[in-house]
């Protein structure tokens, strides 16, 4: 083989050269003996047997996939109906729950409206009339209506103005029960019977958080001169928990358009204003966001829902 270089050539020796000649003379004498047409048909039959085994392998498998999904499904479908029933019962069953709650709140509310007011109206009677000059040196501990009033007055903080449906029934259902909350507020001396009076602060607070509760506690004329006298108590407690029922009036637009201009009386903010000095930390912030609040009612509406809680 020529070339114009020296890669271009194979040396190849002649001897060799005629022995490859001979070996592929020889294979092709010989190929068609052993290739022939029986050969290739038997490799035909062979092929075609495996695939054969193989498609009835693959039939064999799908058809189990086919019985396993039958049977996944009818499963599935009879978890299906059992749902549904399940539900079915649930709904039923919390239809029939709502139906007892709801007889159960009425009966309360009417058990309630009839132990209450009578016991409240007997407590009140008789623990107002106790608060005389003999009895506001009486300690609390010594006092028999004072521990009435108490014993009645926790349950009801805990139990019923602590709830939303609770504070729904005292604020619909039990306006009389509040009157008379303020009124032995108003009638007890400053100094008087702490305890009780924070008790009857946070009921009063409690029933105030929803609008419907403080709506019901501001038709009551004398709720701001209570929480003016209140302030003026002597007792950190009862005026922070004054401050609090203060604080809750001053964040409902509707009750300030209600009480009007008397949130603007100067007693009122320079006694909240006296409190930011308090020695005790939780009594001097919370006058001090009070009046940050009575200072932006004085500036205008607009003052005011900037200054307002989220």
């Amino acid at each position: 083989v020529g070339g114009s270089g020296l890669d271009d050539f194979v040396r190849v020796r002649k001897s060799d050269l005629e022995k490859l000649t001979t070996e592929v003379m020889q294979l092709r004498d010989f190929l068609p003996r052993v290739l022939n047409g029986d050969l290739i048909e038997t490799l035909h039959e062979a092929r075609t047997e495996q695939l054969a085994q193989e498609q009835e392998q693959l039939r064999q498998e799908c058809l189990h996939l086919q019985s396993r999904l039958g049977a996944v499904q009818t499963e599935c479908q009879k978890e299906r109906e059992e749902k549904l029933l399940l539900r079915e019962q649930l709904w039923q069953s919390g239809a029939e729950l709502q139906q007892q709650a709801d007889f159960c709140s009425d009966l309360g509310s009417a058990a309630c409206s009839l132990l209450v007011s009578p016991s409240i109206s007997v407590c009140a009677d008789g623990f107002v009339g106790s608060l005389d000059d003999d009895a506001n040196t009486l300690a609390e501990d010594h006092n028999p209506d004072h521990q009435f009033v108490l014993a009645w007055l926790e349950p009801l903080l805990v139990n019923v103005a602590a709830v939303a449906c609770g504070r729904d029934f005292l604020s619909c259902l039990a306006r009389d029960l509040l009157d008379s909350l303020m009124k032995l507020l108003e009638l007890m001396s400053p100094g008087v019977f702490p305890k009780l009076k924070v008790l009857m602060l946070m009921a009063l607070y409690n029933v105030s958080i929803s609008v419907k509760g403080l709506k019901c506690l501001s038709e009551n004329p004398g709720l701001l001169p209570l929480i003016l006298t209140l302030l003026d108590d002597g007792d950190w407690e009862v005026c922070l928990h004054s401050l609090r029922l203060l604080q809750s009036v001053l964040m409902e637009e509707e009750v300030l358009l209600l009480l009007g201009s008397s949130l603007l009386d100067p007693d009122l903010r320079a006694r909240v204003s006296g409190l930011t000095s308090s020695e005790r930390p939780s009594l001097r912030l919370a006058a001090q966001q009070t009046l940050e609040d009575l200072l932006a009612l004085q500036q205008g509406p607009q003052s005011k829902r900037m200054h307002s809680k989220p």
